[in-house]
Order: C-alpha cells, then sequence, then structure tokens
C-alpha cells in the first residue's frame, strides 16, 4: 500500500504534464487553421 501511496505524486506530475501539452497541441492546430483561413481569404481577395 505504501508503494501505491508513493506513486500518486508521480501520476499527478505525469496528468499535469499532459494536460499541458495537450492544450498546446490544441491551441497550435487552431492557430494554424486560423492561419490557413486568413492566407486562403487574402489568395481569395487577390484573384
Amino acid at each position: 500500500m505504501d508503494a501505491l501511496i508513493a506513486l500518486v505524486p508521480t501520476i499527478g506530475a505525469l496528468a499535469l504534464f499532459a494536460l499541458v501539452l495537450r492544450v498546446i497541441f490544441r491551441a497550435d492546430s487552431k492557430e494554424r487553421a486560423a492561419q490557413r483561413k486568413l492566407e486562403q481569404e487574402y489568395h481569395d481577395s487577390q484573384a
């Protein structure tokens, strides 16, 4: 039982790290999509 209690902080840190990475990757993909849309609108207006 003590071994499981000792793993709790490690598991918590891993979960927090995974959450931060997920937020970063989602923000990056949204930013790329917005950039693509902006570039497409610019190219469409030039035609």
